[in-house]
C-alpha cells in the first residue's frame, strides 16, 4: 500500500506539472510565424510535451486550464490574444483540440515507448487536433473539406512534424527526471 504522504506529494507535483505546462504553452502560443491566414505558432510543442510526460487526466487538466485562462481573458492565446471571441472564433477549434491533443498522446504514451511509438502517439494527438479545428473552421466559414484543409492543415504538416521530432528529443532529455509520473 502507498504512503498517504507520497500520493499527495505526488499529486502535488502532478498539478504544479499540469500548470507549468499551461504556462509554457501560453509562452510558446507568442512564438509565431505569418505564413497566411493561420500563422504558425510553437504552443502544440508544450501540449505534445505535456501529453508524453503527464498521464492523461492531468495533460488535459493542464490544457483546460490553459483555455480556461484564455477564456477569461488573460492574454495567452497567439498574439496575445484572449476572450471568448478568440477561443470561440474561426481557429477557435484548433485551440479546443489541444485537449484531445494531449489527453490522446498521454493515453498512448502510458508507459515508456521507443521513440517511433512515441512519434505516432503524438501524431495520432496532433491528427486529433486538427479534426477539431478543422471541423469548427470548415462549420464557421462554411467551408467544404479540401480547401479547408488547403488552409488550415496542409501547410503545418511539416511545422508540426518538427515539433513532433523536437518533442521527442526534449522527453529523451527530460523524462529521465519526471520518472514515476505515469
Amino acid at each position: 500500500m502507498r504512503n498517504p504522504s507520497k500520493k499527495a506529494e505526488s499529486r502535488t507535483r502532478l498539478l504544479v506539472l499540469s500548470a507549468m505546462f499551461a504556462a509554457l504553452t501560453a509562452v510558446c502560443a507568442q512564438v509565431t510565424i505569418p505564413i497566411g491566414a493561420v500563422p504558425v505558432s510553437l504552443s502544440l510543442l508544450p501540449v505534445l510535451l505535456c501529453g508524453a510526460l503527464l498521464p492523461p487526466r492531468y495533460a488535459a487538466l493542464s490544457m483546460g486550464a490553459y483555455l480556461l485562462m484564455g477564456l477569461a481573458g488573460v492574454p495567452v492565446f497567439s498574439g496575445l490574444g484572449a476572450g471568448p471571441g478568440k477561443l470561440f472564433g474561426v481557429t477557435g477549434g484548433y485551440l479546443i483540440g489541444y485537449l484531445p491533443c494531449a489527453w490522446l498522446t498521454a493515453f498512448l504514451l502510458r508507459q515508456e515507448k521507443p521513440w517511433w511509438h512515441q512519434a505516432l502517439a503524438m501524431a495520432a494527438g496532433v491528427l486529433s487536433c486538427y479534426a477539431f479545428g478543422t471541423a469548427w473552421f470548415m462549420a464557421t466559414k462554411q467551408m467544404a473539406l479540401l480547401p479547408s484543409l488547403s488552409v488550415c492543415v496542409f501547410p503545418f504538416l511539416p511545422f508540426d512534424a518538427l515539433k513532433i521530432a523536437l518533442a521527442i528529443l526534449l522527453v529523451r532529455l527530460v523524462g529521465e527526471r519526471l520518472k514515476g509520473l505515469r
